[in-house]
């Protein structure tokens, strides 16, 4: 299996992986949301206190999904970053001798 293959197929790993625990969390977290306005609700006698109740309970959970989406932008792009960093190696002697110079013979070590 080539080196770059092996990266991309582990970082999508740890990408999935990822999104099911911010998935997971973002499902736990609208659980609760719905759970605590709900008890609000049924608690409120006017019927201004069981809309705010709702509003609540519906604005808890937009900003919940908007987390997760987040979180799964963000593992989309450490992903793609890490991806990149493989596929892209950096020359090991950067900034010093033949390499600050532009010599080929500078870039790499040899063996």
């Amino acid at each position: 299996m080539q080196g770059g293959k092996s990266t991309s197929a582990v970082e999508a790993a740890k990408e999935a992986a990822a999104n099911v625990g911010a998935s997971a969390w973002a499902g736990k977290e609208k659980t609760k949301a719905v759970v605590q306005e709900t008890a609000a609700k049924v608690r409120a006698h006017d019927p201004d206190e069981k809309a705010a109740a709702d509003a609540r309970m519906h604005e808890r959970v937009r900003e919940v999904e908007a987390a997760k989406q987040d979180a799964m932008r963000h593992n989309a792009a450490a992903k793609e970053h890490a991806n990149a960093a493989a596929h892209h190696p950096t020359p090991i002697a950067l900034g010093t001798g033949a390499a600050a110079s532009g010599t080929a013979a500078g870039r790499y070590t040899a063996n």
